[in-house]
Protein backbone atom coordinates (compact mmCIF):
# COMPACT_ATOMS: atom_id res chain seq x y z
CA UNK A 1 0.00 0.00 0.00
CA UNK A 2 1.83 3.20 -0.97
CA UNK A 3 2.64 5.64 1.80
CA UNK A 4 1.72 8.89 2.28
CA UNK A 5 3.15 11.74 4.06
CA UNK A 6 0.62 15.05 4.76
CA UNK A 7 2.19 18.06 5.94
CA UNK A 8 -0.20 21.05 7.23
CA UNK A 9 1.14 25.05 5.25
CA UNK A 10 -0.26 28.18 6.65
CA UNK A 11 -0.16 30.04 3.58
CA UNK A 12 -0.66 34.58 4.18
CA UNK A 13 -1.23 36.97 2.49
CA UNK A 14 -1.54 40.64 2.83
CA UNK A 15 -5.78 40.14 2.29
CA UNK A 16 -6.19 36.17 2.99
CA UNK A 17 -5.02 33.19 4.42
CA UNK A 18 -5.32 29.56 3.71
CA UNK A 19 -4.39 26.43 5.68
CA UNK A 20 -3.97 23.83 3.35
CA UNK A 21 -2.91 20.15 3.66
CA UNK A 22 -0.05 18.60 1.29
CA UNK A 23 0.16 14.99 0.88
CA UNK A 24 3.17 13.52 -0.48
CA UNK A 25 2.70 9.82 -1.83
CA UNK A 26 5.22 7.26 -4.18
CA UNK A 27 6.79 11.07 -5.22
CA UNK A 28 3.74 12.89 -6.17
CA UNK A 29 2.25 15.83 -4.14
CA UNK A 30 -1.53 16.91 -4.02
CA UNK A 31 -3.00 19.44 -2.64
CA UNK A 32 -6.21 19.92 -0.08
CA UNK A 33 -7.33 23.00 1.07
CA UNK A 34 -8.84 23.12 4.47
CA UNK A 35 -9.35 27.00 5.32
CA UNK A 36 -9.64 29.92 3.71
CA UNK A 37 -10.04 33.43 5.33
CA UNK A 38 -9.83 37.49 5.19
CA UNK A 39 -7.24 38.87 6.41
CA UNK A 40 -8.30 42.04 7.86
CA UNK A 41 -6.38 45.31 8.73
CA UNK A 42 -7.82 47.28 11.98
CA UNK A 43 -7.73 51.36 11.69
CA UNK A 44 -7.30 53.30 15.37
CA UNK A 45 -5.34 55.86 16.68
CA UNK A 46 -4.16 56.84 13.58
CA UNK A 47 -2.84 53.34 12.86
CA UNK A 48 -2.83 50.43 10.86
CA UNK A 49 -2.47 47.24 12.36
CA UNK A 50 -2.58 43.21 11.35
CA UNK A 51 -4.73 41.27 13.92
CA UNK A 52 -1.75 38.47 15.23
CA UNK A 53 -3.60 36.99 17.22
CA UNK A 54 -6.99 36.54 14.98
CA UNK A 55 -4.54 35.11 12.79
CA UNK A 56 -3.16 32.66 15.44
CA UNK A 57 -7.01 32.13 16.14
CA UNK A 58 -7.64 30.85 11.98
CA UNK A 59 -4.49 28.69 12.48
CA UNK A 60 -6.03 27.23 15.35
CA UNK A 61 -9.03 26.36 13.26
CA UNK A 62 -7.43 24.85 10.52
CA UNK A 63 -5.42 22.58 12.64
CA UNK A 64 -8.67 21.81 14.73
CA UNK A 65 -10.14 20.59 11.06
CA UNK A 66 -7.00 18.56 10.48
CA UNK A 67 -7.74 16.78 13.49
CA UNK A 68 -10.92 16.45 13.33
CA UNK A 69 -10.49 14.86 9.97
CA UNK A 70 -8.37 12.38 11.06
CA UNK A 71 -5.34 13.76 8.79
CA UNK A 72 -2.14 12.27 10.66
CA UNK A 73 -0.12 15.14 10.01
CA UNK A 74 4.08 15.24 10.24
CA UNK A 75 4.78 18.80 10.66
CA UNK A 76 3.67 22.50 10.25
CA UNK A 77 4.85 25.13 8.42
CA UNK A 78 4.24 29.15 7.92
CA UNK A 79 4.90 31.54 5.29
CA UNK A 80 3.70 35.28 5.18
CA UNK A 81 4.30 38.60 3.19
CA UNK A 82 7.65 40.25 4.58
CA UNK A 83 8.95 43.53 6.18
CA UNK A 84 6.07 43.33 9.71
CA UNK A 85 7.16 42.32 12.92
CA UNK A 86 5.56 41.67 15.97
CA UNK A 87 7.24 42.79 19.51
CA UNK A 88 7.55 40.54 22.66
CA UNK A 89 8.10 41.76 25.84
CA UNK A 90 10.12 40.32 29.20
CA UNK A 91 7.73 38.08 29.75
CA UNK A 92 6.63 36.18 26.69
CA UNK A 93 3.83 38.87 26.29
CA UNK A 94 3.03 39.71 22.86
CA UNK A 95 2.98 43.76 23.40
CA UNK A 96 0.29 44.97 20.83
CA UNK A 97 -1.09 44.04 17.40
CA UNK A 98 2.11 44.59 14.97
CA UNK A 99 1.59 47.78 12.76
CA UNK A 100 0.98 46.96 8.64
CA UNK A 101 3.38 47.85 6.18
CA UNK A 102 0.53 50.16 4.91
CA UNK A 103 0.32 52.51 8.09
CA UNK A 104 1.42 55.81 6.95
CA UNK A 105 4.12 56.60 9.67
CA UNK A 106 6.66 55.58 7.07
CA UNK A 107 5.79 58.39 4.36
CA UNK A 108 9.05 60.34 4.39
CA UNK A 109 10.94 58.58 6.48
CA UNK A 110 12.91 56.70 4.23
CA UNK A 111 14.11 59.75 3.00
CA UNK A 112 15.12 61.50 6.59
CA UNK A 113 16.94 58.31 7.32
CA UNK A 114 19.40 58.19 4.25
CA UNK A 115 20.13 61.83 4.58
CA UNK A 116 20.54 61.80 8.53
CA UNK A 117 21.47 58.92 9.85
CA UNK A 118 23.55 56.46 6.40
CA UNK A 119 24.06 57.20 3.23
CA UNK A 120 21.45 55.38 0.69
CA UNK A 121 24.49 53.78 -1.43
CA UNK A 122 26.12 52.45 2.23
CA UNK A 123 22.34 51.02 2.94
CA UNK A 124 22.47 49.06 0.15
CA UNK A 125 25.92 47.71 -0.42
CA UNK A 126 25.43 46.59 3.15
CA UNK A 127 21.90 44.61 2.27
CA UNK A 128 21.75 44.59 -1.32
CA UNK A 129 17.96 45.48 -0.53
CA UNK A 130 15.71 47.73 -3.15
CA UNK A 131 14.61 50.78 -1.38
CA UNK A 132 10.83 50.68 -0.26
CA UNK A 133 9.65 53.52 2.34
CA UNK A 134 7.98 50.27 4.63
CA UNK A 135 11.04 48.65 4.99
CA UNK A 136 11.74 47.18 8.31
CA UNK A 137 14.83 49.49 8.84
CA UNK A 138 12.69 52.55 7.92
CA UNK A 139 9.51 51.03 10.23
CA UNK A 140 11.46 50.62 13.43
CA UNK A 141 13.17 53.94 12.74
CA UNK A 142 9.74 55.74 12.33
CA UNK A 143 8.71 54.13 15.78
CA UNK A 144 12.21 55.12 17.34
CA UNK A 145 11.51 58.51 16.47
CA UNK A 146 8.09 58.44 17.59
CA UNK A 147 9.01 57.23 20.77
CA UNK A 148 7.10 53.81 20.37
CA UNK A 149 5.87 52.38 23.40
CA UNK A 150 5.77 48.64 22.68
CA UNK A 151 9.26 48.70 20.73
CA UNK A 152 10.85 51.03 23.85
CA UNK A 153 9.29 47.67 26.32
CA UNK A 154 10.42 44.96 23.77
CA UNK A 155 12.37 42.00 24.44
CA UNK A 156 12.43 40.39 21.38
CA UNK A 157 11.00 41.44 17.62
CA UNK A 158 9.60 38.70 15.86
CA UNK A 159 9.04 38.79 11.77
CA UNK A 160 5.48 37.28 11.45
CA UNK A 161 5.63 33.80 10.31
CA UNK A 162 8.36 33.86 13.46
CA UNK A 163 5.71 35.08 15.76
CA UNK A 164 2.86 32.91 14.73
CA UNK A 165 5.44 29.32 15.33
CA UNK A 166 6.10 31.10 18.74
CA UNK A 167 2.79 30.99 19.65
CA UNK A 168 2.61 27.79 18.51
CA UNK A 169 5.91 26.84 19.86
CA UNK A 170 7.21 29.15 22.75
CA UNK A 171 10.41 29.42 20.36
CA UNK A 172 11.94 32.56 19.55
CA UNK A 173 13.55 32.35 15.72
CA UNK A 174 14.74 34.22 12.96
CA UNK A 175 14.25 32.66 9.97
CA UNK A 176 16.48 33.52 7.12
CA UNK A 177 14.48 34.45 4.24
CA UNK A 178 11.80 36.55 6.35
CA UNK A 179 14.73 38.91 7.56
CA UNK A 180 15.93 39.00 4.40
CA UNK A 181 12.99 41.51 3.75
CA UNK A 182 13.64 43.77 6.68
CA UNK A 183 17.05 45.76 4.46
CA UNK A 184 18.65 44.90 8.14
CA UNK A 185 20.27 41.76 7.08
CA UNK A 186 24.31 41.68 5.08
CA UNK A 187 23.31 38.66 2.38
CA UNK A 188 27.34 38.20 2.40
CA UNK A 189 27.17 36.92 6.42
CA UNK A 190 23.86 35.97 6.11
CA UNK A 191 23.13 37.91 9.58
CA UNK A 192 21.54 40.97 10.67
CA UNK A 193 24.03 44.05 10.42
CA UNK A 194 25.25 45.27 13.36
CA UNK A 195 25.24 48.92 12.12
CA UNK A 196 21.99 49.13 11.09
CA UNK A 197 20.88 47.49 14.42
CA UNK A 198 22.89 49.98 16.37
CA UNK A 199 21.48 53.19 13.73
CA UNK A 200 17.67 52.42 15.27
CA UNK A 201 18.64 51.70 19.07
CA UNK A 202 18.58 47.67 19.03
CA UNK A 203 20.98 44.99 18.91
CA UNK A 204 21.35 40.67 17.65
CA UNK A 205 20.21 40.16 21.35
CA UNK A 206 16.58 41.49 20.22
CA UNK A 207 15.98 38.85 17.82
CA UNK A 208 15.29 34.94 18.01
CA UNK A 209 17.81 32.60 16.85
CA UNK A 210 18.88 32.54 13.66
CA UNK A 211 17.57 29.48 11.46
CA UNK A 212 17.54 28.46 8.06
CA UNK A 213 14.78 27.03 5.63
CA UNK A 214 14.21 23.74 6.65
CA UNK A 215 15.08 23.81 10.42
CA UNK A 216 12.73 21.92 12.90
CA UNK A 217 11.84 25.13 15.54
CA UNK A 218 9.92 23.26 18.10
CA UNK A 219 7.05 21.32 19.27
CA UNK A 220 3.05 22.48 19.75
CA UNK A 221 2.96 23.64 23.31
CA UNK A 222 0.72 21.33 25.23
CA UNK A 223 -1.77 24.60 25.21
CA UNK A 224 -1.86 24.04 21.45
CA UNK A 225 -2.05 20.64 21.24
CA UNK A 226 -4.90 21.25 23.87
CA UNK A 227 -6.66 23.42 22.13
CA UNK A 228 -6.24 21.22 18.50
CA UNK A 229 -6.50 17.24 19.57
CA UNK A 230 -2.57 17.32 18.11
CA UNK A 231 -0.21 15.55 19.60
CA UNK A 232 3.60 17.31 20.02
CA UNK A 233 3.50 17.97 16.25
CA UNK A 234 6.92 19.55 15.28
CA UNK A 235 6.35 23.17 13.43
CA UNK A 236 9.32 23.78 10.89
CA UNK A 237 10.72 27.18 9.74
CA UNK A 238 10.12 26.74 5.92
CA UNK A 239 11.32 29.51 3.92
CA UNK A 240 9.28 31.87 5.60
CA UNK A 241 9.26 34.62 2.98
CA UNK A 242 5.97 33.49 0.74
CA UNK A 243 7.78 34.57 -2.40
CA UNK A 244 10.69 32.53 -1.10
CA UNK A 245 8.67 29.49 -0.51
CA UNK A 246 7.13 30.02 -4.03
CA UNK A 247 10.64 30.28 -5.85
CA UNK A 248 11.31 26.96 -4.25
CA UNK A 249 8.98 25.53 -6.09
CA UNK A 250 9.64 26.36 -9.66
CA UNK A 251 9.76 23.21 -11.84
CA UNK A 252 13.07 23.92 -13.03
CA UNK A 253 15.42 21.13 -14.59
CA UNK A 254 18.35 23.16 -13.95
CA UNK A 255 19.96 26.43 -12.59
CA UNK A 256 19.71 28.31 -16.03
CA UNK A 257 15.79 29.56 -15.43
CA UNK A 258 14.69 32.75 -14.33
CA UNK A 259 11.07 33.00 -12.91
CA UNK A 260 7.88 35.29 -12.83
CA UNK A 261 6.05 35.35 -10.17
CA UNK A 262 3.08 36.65 -11.62
CA UNK A 263 -0.24 38.05 -9.37
CA UNK A 264 -1.76 41.66 -8.58
CA UNK A 265 2.59 42.38 -7.96
CA UNK A 266 4.89 40.74 -10.35
CA UNK A 267 8.74 39.26 -9.41
CA UNK A 268 11.06 38.69 -11.75
CA UNK A 269 14.61 37.20 -11.24
CA UNK A 270 17.07 34.20 -10.94
CA UNK A 271 18.44 31.84 -7.90
CA UNK A 272 22.06 33.07 -7.19
CA UNK A 273 24.85 31.21 -5.26
CA UNK A 274 26.10 34.34 -4.20
CA UNK A 275 24.46 38.18 -3.58
CA UNK A 276 24.96 40.55 -6.59
CA UNK A 277 25.43 44.13 -4.99
CA UNK A 278 27.34 46.59 -6.91
CA UNK A 279 27.09 49.97 -8.52
CA UNK A 280 24.78 48.93 -11.16
CA UNK A 281 22.51 46.92 -9.50
CA UNK A 282 22.17 49.81 -7.10
CA UNK A 283 21.47 52.18 -10.19
CA UNK A 284 18.65 49.47 -11.45
CA UNK A 285 17.53 49.32 -7.93
CA UNK A 286 17.62 45.38 -7.87
CA UNK A 287 17.06 43.44 -4.82
CA UNK A 288 19.14 40.95 -3.03
CA UNK A 289 16.11 38.19 -0.98
CA UNK A 290 16.96 35.23 0.79
CA UNK A 291 16.69 31.89 -0.65
CA UNK A 292 16.64 28.41 0.07
CA UNK A 293 19.78 26.19 0.60
CA UNK A 294 22.00 29.42 0.37
CA UNK A 295 20.78 30.65 -2.69
CA UNK A 296 19.84 34.45 -3.27
CA UNK A 297 16.65 35.33 -4.88
CA UNK A 298 18.42 38.13 -7.04
CA UNK A 299 14.87 39.93 -8.33
CA UNK A 300 12.97 42.81 -9.34
CA UNK A 301 9.36 44.14 -7.99
CA UNK A 302 6.93 44.97 -10.85
CA UNK A 303 3.93 46.10 -10.76
CA UNK A 304 1.86 43.21 -12.16
CA UNK A 305 -2.73 42.62 -12.84
CA UNK A 306 -2.99 45.38 -10.11
CA UNK A 307 -3.50 47.63 -12.97
CA UNK A 308 -6.39 45.43 -14.59
CA UNK A 309 -7.45 44.86 -11.86
CA UNK A 310 -8.18 48.47 -10.74
CA UNK A 311 -9.46 49.16 -13.80
CA UNK A 312 -11.84 46.05 -14.34
CA UNK A 313 -13.72 47.69 -11.16
CA UNK A 314 -14.22 50.54 -12.97
CA UNK A 315 -15.20 49.50 -16.67
CA UNK A 316 -19.50 49.18 -15.82
CA UNK A 317 -20.01 47.70 -19.80
CA UNK A 318 -17.06 45.17 -19.24
CA UNK A 319 -17.94 41.28 -19.71
CA UNK A 320 -18.52 39.84 -16.69
CA UNK A 321 -16.55 36.89 -17.49
CA UNK A 322 -12.75 36.98 -17.41
CA UNK A 323 -12.22 34.75 -19.94
CA UNK A 324 -15.03 36.99 -22.13
CA UNK A 325 -13.34 40.05 -21.28
CA UNK A 326 -9.43 38.78 -22.51
CA UNK A 327 -11.05 36.84 -25.51
CA UNK A 328 -11.85 40.99 -26.26
CA UNK A 329 -9.18 42.51 -24.96
CA UNK A 330 -6.65 40.26 -28.19
CA UNK A 331 -8.90 41.10 -31.01
CA UNK A 332 -7.68 44.48 -30.64
CA UNK A 333 -5.02 46.38 -32.19
CA UNK A 334 -1.82 45.73 -30.89
CA UNK A 335 0.58 48.60 -29.38
CA UNK A 336 -1.73 51.15 -29.92
CA UNK A 337 -0.71 52.72 -26.86
CA UNK A 338 1.69 51.77 -24.24
CA UNK A 339 2.56 52.64 -21.04
CA UNK A 340 4.79 52.34 -17.95
CA UNK A 341 3.10 50.40 -15.57
CA UNK A 342 5.63 50.93 -13.16
CA UNK A 343 5.40 54.70 -13.21
CA UNK A 344 4.14 56.14 -10.20
CA UNK A 345 1.15 57.71 -11.51
CA UNK A 346 -0.36 53.96 -11.16
CA UNK A 347 0.37 53.36 -7.78
CA UNK A 348 -2.87 54.16 -6.66
CA UNK A 349 -4.38 56.82 -8.48
CA UNK A 350 -8.03 57.69 -7.65
CA UNK A 351 -9.11 56.10 -11.09
CA UNK A 352 -6.82 53.83 -13.20
CA UNK A 353 -8.70 54.27 -16.31
CA UNK A 354 -8.04 57.95 -15.94
CA UNK A 355 -4.31 57.42 -14.90
CA UNK A 356 -4.03 55.51 -18.10
CA UNK A 357 -6.03 57.94 -20.80
CA UNK A 358 -3.84 60.55 -19.24
CA UNK A 359 -0.44 58.74 -19.48
CA UNK A 360 -1.48 58.57 -23.21
CA UNK A 361 -2.13 62.31 -23.83
CA UNK A 362 0.70 63.57 -22.23
CA UNK A 363 2.90 60.76 -24.53
CA UNK A 364 1.12 61.83 -27.59
CA UNK A 365 -0.48 57.90 -28.27
CA UNK A 366 -3.83 57.00 -29.19
CA UNK A 367 -6.25 57.43 -25.94
CA UNK A 368 -7.59 53.94 -25.17
CA UNK A 369 -11.12 54.39 -25.03
CA UNK A 370 -13.62 51.17 -24.37
CA UNK A 371 -12.23 48.47 -22.14
CA UNK A 372 -10.78 46.01 -24.77
CA UNK A 373 -8.87 48.93 -25.95
CA UNK A 374 -7.83 49.93 -22.45
CA UNK A 375 -7.04 45.96 -21.28
CA UNK A 376 -4.85 45.64 -24.70
CA UNK A 377 -2.75 48.18 -23.77
CA UNK A 378 -1.77 47.03 -19.89
CA UNK A 379 -1.54 43.76 -21.49
CA UNK A 380 0.77 44.48 -24.22
CA UNK A 381 2.92 46.97 -21.55
CA UNK A 382 3.30 44.63 -19.13
CA UNK A 383 4.88 42.10 -21.21
CA UNK A 384 6.91 45.02 -22.51
CA UNK A 385 7.92 45.97 -19.43
CA UNK A 386 8.87 42.20 -18.29
CA UNK A 387 11.11 42.58 -21.32
CA UNK A 388 12.80 45.48 -19.65
CA UNK A 389 13.74 44.38 -16.50
CA UNK A 390 14.35 40.49 -17.91
CA UNK A 391 17.14 42.61 -20.45
CA UNK A 392 18.39 43.91 -17.24
CA UNK A 393 18.78 40.86 -15.30
CA UNK A 394 20.77 38.80 -17.99
CA UNK A 395 23.06 41.62 -17.33
CA UNK A 396 23.61 39.73 -13.82
CA UNK A 397 22.95 36.35 -14.45
CA UNK A 398 25.82 34.05 -13.80
CA UNK A 399 24.60 31.47 -16.39
CA UNK A 400 22.56 31.83 -19.95
CA UNK A 401 18.51 32.07 -19.29
CA UNK A 402 16.81 29.63 -21.52
CA UNK A 403 13.17 29.37 -19.75
CA UNK A 404 11.49 31.72 -17.81
CA UNK A 405 8.82 30.01 -15.23
CA UNK A 406 5.57 31.83 -14.65
CA UNK A 407 4.65 31.24 -11.11
CA UNK A 408 1.48 31.82 -8.74
CA UNK A 409 -2.17 33.50 -9.80
CA UNK A 410 -0.72 34.60 -13.08
CA UNK A 411 0.63 31.53 -14.67
CA UNK A 412 -3.50 30.68 -15.26
CA UNK A 413 -3.55 33.81 -17.32
CA UNK A 414 -2.46 32.36 -21.35
CA UNK A 415 -2.35 35.31 -23.56
CA UNK A 416 -0.82 37.44 -20.67
CA UNK A 417 2.07 34.42 -21.07
CA UNK A 418 1.73 34.14 -24.92
CA UNK A 419 2.43 37.92 -24.88
CA UNK A 420 5.56 37.73 -22.24
CA UNK A 421 7.05 34.85 -24.44
CA UNK A 422 6.65 36.86 -27.52
CA UNK A 423 8.20 39.89 -25.79
CA UNK A 424 11.36 38.20 -24.07
CA UNK A 425 11.79 35.95 -27.07
CA UNK A 426 12.54 32.50 -24.79
CA UNK A 427 10.08 29.65 -24.24
CA UNK A 428 7.46 30.68 -21.06
CA UNK A 429 6.48 27.35 -18.96
CA UNK A 430 3.73 28.54 -16.31
CA UNK A 431 2.86 26.95 -13.09
CA UNK A 432 1.92 25.76 -10.77
CA UNK A 433 -0.55 28.40 -9.77
CA UNK A 434 0.09 27.11 -6.12
CA UNK A 435 3.40 27.54 -5.58
CA UNK A 436 3.78 29.36 -2.24
CA UNK A 437 2.25 26.56 -0.45
CA UNK A 438 3.76 23.58 -2.44
CA UNK A 439 6.90 25.17 -1.86
CA UNK A 440 6.22 25.57 1.87
CA UNK A 441 5.14 21.83 2.04
CA UNK A 442 8.40 20.65 0.44
CA UNK A 443 10.49 22.56 2.93
CA UNK A 444 8.55 20.53 5.64
CA UNK A 445 8.88 17.29 3.58
CA UNK A 446 13.23 18.05 3.57
CA UNK A 447 12.86 18.92 7.42
CA UNK A 448 11.49 15.20 7.81
CA UNK A 449 13.89 13.40 5.43
CA UNK A 450 11.58 12.92 2.66
CA UNK A 451 13.77 14.78 0.16
CA UNK A 452 17.19 15.29 -0.10
CA UNK A 453 17.45 19.08 -1.62
CA UNK A 454 15.74 21.50 -3.81
CA UNK A 455 16.43 19.84 -7.03
CA UNK A 456 14.39 16.72 -5.52
CA UNK A 457 11.79 18.88 -4.34
CA UNK A 458 11.32 20.29 -7.75
CA UNK A 459 11.44 17.33 -9.57
CA UNK A 460 8.25 15.78 -7.45
CA UNK A 461 6.83 19.26 -8.01
CA UNK A 462 7.23 18.82 -11.99
CA UNK A 463 6.02 15.35 -11.74
CA UNK A 464 2.86 16.28 -9.85
CA UNK A 465 1.42 19.27 -12.40
CA UNK A 466 1.36 19.75 -15.90
CA UNK A 467 3.03 22.79 -17.13
CA UNK A 468 1.89 24.72 -19.66
CA UNK A 469 4.31 25.85 -22.47
CA UNK A 470 4.68 29.35 -24.43
CA UNK A 471 6.58 29.37 -27.41
CA UNK A 472 7.97 32.85 -28.57
CA UNK A 473 6.13 34.11 -31.85
CA UNK A 474 6.13 37.55 -33.86
CA UNK A 475 9.33 38.21 -32.74
CA UNK A 476 10.02 40.89 -35.32
CA UNK A 477 6.76 42.57 -34.32
CA UNK A 478 7.62 42.59 -31.04
CA UNK A 479 11.15 43.82 -31.12
CA UNK A 480 9.87 47.04 -32.74
CA UNK A 481 7.15 47.28 -29.95
CA UNK A 482 10.00 47.80 -27.37
CA UNK A 483 11.75 50.22 -29.70
CA UNK A 484 8.29 52.03 -29.36
CA UNK A 485 7.75 51.23 -25.30
CA UNK A 486 11.52 52.66 -24.70
CA UNK A 487 11.11 55.98 -26.65
CA UNK A 488 7.16 56.44 -25.11
CA UNK A 489 8.88 55.91 -21.46
CA UNK A 490 11.28 58.04 -22.09
CA UNK A 491 8.87 60.92 -23.41
CA UNK A 492 7.24 60.51 -20.02
CA UNK A 493 9.71 60.92 -17.23
CA UNK A 494 10.27 64.32 -19.75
Amino acid sequence: MPKTNSFFAVDLGATSGRTIVGHLTDGKITLEELTRFDNRLIQTGGHVYWDIFALYDEVIRGLQKAAQRGINLMSIGIDTWGVDFVFVGDDGAILRNPLSYRDPHTVGVMDEYLRDVKPRQDVYHITGIQFMNFNSLFQLYAMRKADNSALRQASKILFMPDALSYMLTGEMVCEYTIASTSQMLNPRTRALDDSLLDSVGLNRNHFGRDVNPGTVIGTLTPEVQRLTGLGALPVVAVAGHDTASAVAAVPARDSGFAYLSSGTWSLMGVETPEPVICDRSYELNFTNEGGVEGTTRFLKNICGMWLYERSRKELPDAPASHSELLAEMVKQQAFRSLINPDDPVFANPPSMVTAIQDYCRHTQQPVPEDYAQICRCIFDSLALRYREVFTRLKEFAPFDIDVLHIIGGGSLNQYLNQFTANALGIEVLAGPQEATALGNIMLQARAAGEVSDIWQMRRIIADSITLRRFTPANLQEWDMAYEKYQSIVNLSSQ
